[in-house]
């Protein structure tokens, strides 16, 4: 065993002297009929003078997570799934077992049998009157896990966090009904789930880099999906109407507060509907959300409070940049663009197309304003190649980006159903990426042929669960809502 110290030693010694004793130190299943927070609901108001006339018996099973040894007494606090309670181990209950205390440590996972009964100090306890030890901890618990200094040792040793911080775990608990509630909304509107391939033979459905791998039997490079949006198009072609899918994405690019190579995605389509349709039912998708997982419709985020009340304001792309002080007159020059971002210091790649260009200084002059939700609407058709002209204005698309605390959390747009307008889209993608954009689309033959046989018209959309999780859990970081995130390697010693 790497990096070990005498505590862990020690704790070694322990497991060869239970087995001298014929004790097991991982031992077999254990059925706990209770739960620590059933039993602090049901019975935390009873009085010390019921417990006693009623003795009610109760069954837990749960990690050591404090102790306190009187010689011939021991009070106790074991933590399960739900919380901790406090139980008491008397020697005169539990006879020659009571020595097997003292091979005991915090860490460790045991169960109990027992009765219910009220301390001097009034607090609810188990009076144990039988105890197994399901599993021995060889390392200790740290005492103090909580800060900032730690703060990659808990993501990194995620299993301890969970243990340690109750809030945590509540947070991960809350993320599993966030994407239930999610699941709930969309079958309760007739969508249907369904699951298309994680490894695709072209990288499609967004712009960003893929992750590479090879198939040994095929001898063919293939790419860890950076979107399903093609494949559930298909579905469509193919006659379903009303499909979702809540899965894992995966893209090659940096990680922070906001990115992980591997996040989770919810992607729906719906046919004969257009991005104004979606609009309003996202606002009714995020209140009903928001109510169900923390039952009310204004989040505290940071300093800020949330307000997801529907309506919410639907802001052109352009009136946003012009409203922020961003010259009208630089929207149909390429050059002058260019050169008014650089005059501002926004970093602008040479060879950069005008609708780049403007993106780029919409993230430095309106994105940060934008804390509570609004829709920004219309964006320059090289941002979009994927969705549908509008049809006053061809050089925007009908699409919109929702914001929320000053960062994306869903996009979506009325989709590209012409494949004359898609292969000549898909033709400007390749030409960029041959000039070096590495997040431009390929040439997708298939999904051509797909809309050559016809996709009825209709909408879709992509919204980042763990984006949408960190706002209703009040997390300042995307690490803090994924149970493992992505790290660099680890320096073991």
């Amino acid at each position: 065993m790497e990096d070990t110290n005498e505590l862990i030693e020690q704790r070694i010694r322990k497991v060869e002297e239970l087995k001298e004793l014929g004790v097991k130190p991982y031992g077999d299943p254990y059925e706990a009929q209770d739960h620590a927070a059933d039993l602090t609901a049901k019975y935390g108001m009873r009085s010390k003078e019921v417990l006693e006339a009623e003795k009610i018996s109760c069954s837990l099973a749960g990690r050591v997570v404090a102790m306190r040894d009187f010689g011939k007494a021991a009070f106790a606090h074991i933590q399960d799934s739900t919380g901790r309670l406090q139980i008491y181990l008397k020697k005169d209950i539990l006879g020659e077992n009571y020595k097997l205390l003292k091979k005991m440590d915090i860490g460790d996972i045991i169960g109990i049998r027992g009765i219910l009964f009220r301390t001097r100090t009034d607090e609810l306890t188990v009076e144990v009157e039988s105890f197994a030890l399901l599993t021995k901890s060889i390392r200790p618990l740290p005492e103090k896990w909580h800060g900032l200094k730690d703060i990659e040792t808990r993501y990194r040793q995620r299993y301890i966090d969970l243990i340690v911080n109750p809030e945590v775990r509540e947070n991960f608990a809350k993320r599993s009904r966030i994407i239930k509630a999610v699941r709930d909304f969309l079958e309760s509107k007739g969508f249907i789930e369904v699951e298309t391939p994680m490894m695709h033979q072209i990288p499609g459905g967004a712009t960003a880099r893929p992750f590479r791998t090879h198939h040994n039997a095929l001898d063919i490079d293939l790419y860890l999906r950076i979107a399903p949006e093609l494949y559930l198009k298909r579905l469509l072609v193919g006659g379903y109407e009303r499909v979702y899918e809540l899965n894992k994405n995966f893209r090659n690019e940096g990680i922070s507060t906001r990115h992980n190579p591997e996040f989770s995605m919810l992607e729906f389509y719906i046919a004969y509907r257009d991005y104004h349709f979606l609009m309003s039912l996202t606002e009714e998708l995020f209140a009903e959300v928001a109510l169900k997982a923390v039952g009310t419709l204004k989040i505290p985020y940071g300093d800020d409070t949330i307000d997801l009340t529907p309506p919410w304001p639907r802001i052109p792309m352009l009136a946003s940049l012009e409203k922020s002080g961003v010259p009208a007159e630089i929207f149909r020059d390429t050059e002058k663009a260019k050169q008014w971002a650089r005059s501002k210091g926004i970093a602008i790649p040479d060879g950069s197309s005008l609708g780049k260009i403007l993106d780029e200084i919409f993230k430095e002059t309106v994105e940060p304003g934008l804390i509570q939700p609004t829709f920004i609407i219309d964006h320059p058709v090289e941002l979009s190649p994927l969705a549908k002209r509008k049809p006053e204005n061809q050089a925007l698309v009908e699409r919109f980006e929702l914001f929320i605390c000053a960062r994306e959390i869903a996009n979506a747009f009325s989709e590209l159903n012409d494949p004359f307008d898609q292969r000549e889209r898909f033709v400007s993608q390749v030409e960029a990426k041959k000039a070096g954009d590495d997040e431009a689309h390929e040439m997708d033959e298939d999904f051509l042929r797909a809309l050559e046989y016809g996709m009825p018209p209709a909408a879709g959309e992509g919204i980042g669960i763990d984006r949408l999780v960190m706002l209703l859990t009040n997390s300042p970081s995307i690490r803090d809502v994924i149970l493992f995130p992505q790290l660099k390697p680890e320096q073991l010693q």
